[in-house]
């Protein structure tokens, strides 16, 4: 697929998915659309019925592989960047844990998620959290500017994700710290799911091999590159169409969901 043809077809689909409040990564035989199911989506990735309490009703969509905010070690006072912030939902954990005296900056390319998230933001008043419309290829902040990125199953949406860690590098300040959650490969993926816009759009099909993902992070200049966490995918259930019983179980051993832990030497 064509760079400009994948960034359209994204944007579109995350466009739905915030005015439709649907989720996008998750079985999309499962579209049942209920805070409740969302709900119990977020918490077998990682998030607590705390986290969950915490943020603005409809920040929630169910997207995402993990929960970078659990393993960012955030604290007062620090300034973070949410790579694909959507309607908010880690941008506001994120918020709860630095504090009044901290900052969050969410970026997110899509504009219907970005209104969203501000009027997620204006409801609970949430008033050190900032939302921005702008690729994570091209961040709208400056060089040397935060403490701590975090990004949730967000870069392997990118066709340039080289560029984006690089971007990530840029704008840390030095000893700033990336925690990112994602989606990797262990295995080319079969050509037929490589060229298919719903297995790219479910987080899927734009993924690169484990290995290449964290050569990509140290490249950029970061240090002390260490997956903390990482699983199964089982990304059958994940594509519109029947799968016979082997190739099911191939593809379910092809796709990892990783937390990979970064650093920006001083």
């Amino acid at each position: 697929m064509e760079e400009k043809d994948v960034k359209k077809i994204v944007r579109e689909s995350y466009g739905k998915i915030a005015e439709q409040s649907s989720s996008c990564c998750v079985p999309t035989s499962s579209c049942c659309g209920s805070d409740t199911y969302y709900k119990n989506i977020s918490k077998t990735i990682g998030y607590t019925d705390e986290d969950l309490k915490s943020v603005p009703e409809g920040a929630n969509l169910g997207l995402g592989c993990g929960n970078p905010v659990a393993l960012a070690s955030l604290k007062e006072g620090d300034h973070v960047l949410d790579l694909g912030s959507g309607a908010g939902f880690d941008s506001f954990l994120a918020a709860n844990k630095v504090g009044k005296s901290g900052k969050v900056i969410g970026v997110d390319m899509t504009a219907s998620m970005i209104d969203k998230a501000r009027e997620n933001a204006r409801k609970e008043n949430f008033d050190n959290v900032e939302f921005r419309l702008g690729e994570i290829e091209n961040l709208p902040a400056a060089d040397n500017s935060v403490d701590v990125i975090i990004s949730n199953c967000v870069i392997n949406l990118s066709p340039e994700k080289e560029r984006v860690f690089r971007e990530a590098f840029r704008v840390l300040k030095p000893g700033g710290r990336l925690m990112v959650s994602d989606i990797v490969l262990l295995r080319e993926l079969p050509d037929f799911i490589k060229n298919n816009y719903d297995a790219y759009v479910n987080c899927v099909a734009g993924a690169v091999l484990k290995n290449q993902y964290i050569e990509s992070i140290k490249e950029a200049g970061f240090h002390e590159v260490n997956i903390v966490g990482e699983s199964f995918f089982a990304i059958s259930s994940y594509l519109n169409q029947e799968l016979d019983k082997k190739l099911k179980e191939d593809l379910d051993n092809t796709v990892s969901s990783i937390k990979i832990h970064a650093v920006k030497p001083l």
